[in-house]
Parts: structure tokens; sequence; C-alpha cells
């Protein structure tokens, strides 16, 4: 039997509600939030639960208020089309946002098992790790970590240090085009690292891709893992 306890706070489950609705599209940037006497008879609270709820989404930057005016939509998410050319920049000012990569590390190791399958190279072999933060209009979106063959890409961390943009780095090694091969979607949970960098609470649901990028040759040139903040991001699927 669940403790009390252990239930989420009833302000809380109401943030959660009202971002869920933005995530929906139910309401655009700009659009002014039903009123705090609507809500609390919507959710059958009192108006500082409903206060206390929007507080959390004011600190998210989802929502601003105004003394006397109400409460108003701040952002939305982000929509990001998945298809057979995935660009981080391009997706964003296509969205009207303005793209921002910070690079959290860069090393070189040896490749798991599984990477090593992803990538069609050996267990062992080396790559060049590249650890990320995406951001929306200063806002983080995503945590990444991409993988890239050195033995099939000498010098790809080279121009890594140069440049946060994959498709400029993989241009300086003589990858002039790539496509996605495959792309796998799951949902997960935020552990605490993705957790403190993209603002969330732990256990936050966070959208998880995993995908193979492939040079004109058919041979994969990238493979990266990316964990999306849920409610900031629309992943499109395009064929």
């Amino acid at each position: 039997m669940r403790d009390s306890s252990d239930k989420t706070p009833i302000w809380k489950a109401i943030a959660g509600a009202l971002r869920s609705d933005l995530a929906e599209g139910r309401y655009k940037m700009g659009d002014k939030l039903p009123t705090e006497a609507a809500l609390a008879e919507r959710f059958g609270v009192n108006r500082h639960t409903v206060r206390h709820g929007i507080s959390v989404l004011v600190e998210e930057g989802l929502v601003r208020t105004r003394r006397g005016a109400g409460a108003f939509v701040a952002a939305t998410p982000t929509n990001y089309p998945i298809g057979k050319r995935v660009r981080f920049h391009e997706n964003l000012i296509a969205a009207g946002r303005r793209p921002e990569k910070r690079v959290l590390a860069l090393d070189e190791r040896a490749a798991t098992i599984g990477e090593a399958q992803a990538l069609q190279i050996e267990a062992g072999d080396p790559v060049c790790a590249y650890h990320g933060l995406s951001l929306a209009d200063g806002q983080p979106i995503a945590v990444f970590e991409s993988l890239f063959p050195l033995t099939r890409l000498l010098g790809i961390t080279a121009a890594l240090k140069d440049t946060s943009s994959v498709t400029q780095a993989l241009s300086v090694v003589g990858i002039d085009d790539y496509t996605r091969a495959s792309t796998r979607l799951t949902a997960v949970r935020a552990m605490p690292t993705h957790a403190l960098l993209l603002h969330v609470a732990e256990g936050d649901p966070l959208l998880k891709s995993s995908g193979v990028n492939q040079c004109a040759r058919g041979q994969p040139v990238e493979y990266g893992r990316t964990w999306f903040a849920g409610d900031r991001v629309t992943l499109t699927l395009e064929t």
C-alpha cells in the first residue's frame, strides 16, 4: 500500500498539468492562461495552491506573470524534426529559436561493444566522444553525446575543438554530407546529472533519441544519444 507521504503534492501536479497543456499546444506564446479562480475550479483547489503551481512554471521560464493582469505563456516547446537530415542549428532557426551548443567534454576513448556495433567498427577501437548541452533561446533543451570513429575520421577531435557544429567538423575531415540511417526513441527518467544540466527535477520525463548518421558511401560517421527535456521539445518524425 502506498504511503500518503509519497503522493505528488497538488501544486506540483497542477504545474505538471499546465506544462502538458503547453507541450500539447493548447496555449501559444503570449497567450494568457486562465485566471487563478478558473484554474482553482478546474483542479478543485484553492487559489494559493494554483499560485504555487504557476510559480514553478515561472521559475522554469515557461510562464511570466504581470501584477493585476495574470499569467502569460513565455515559451512553448521547440519543434524539432527528425528525418533524413537532422541538423540542430537549422532545426532551431526554422522554429524561430536561437540555437546554441555548449561543449561539456571532448575526449578520445575505446568504443564499447554496443557503440562499435552502431559505428560498424571493432570493440575497443578509438572513438571521439563529444558531450554537450543544446539550448534554444538560452534555455537548455537537451544533453547529448556523439561518438565518431577515429579510424574513419582522422582529425575529428581537433575539428570539434574549433567548432561546436558537428556538420562543420565533419566537413573539415572530408564528410561534406551525411544522412540519418536509423533513429530510436524511448521515454526515460532524468538522472541526477541530466536533471542538473536541464534544470529539471530528478525523475522527470525525458525523450531519449539514439541515432546513426552515415556518409554518402553508407559508412557510419556518428552515433549519437540525446536526452531531450520532454516539455520543451516536440519531436516530429519526417519521412
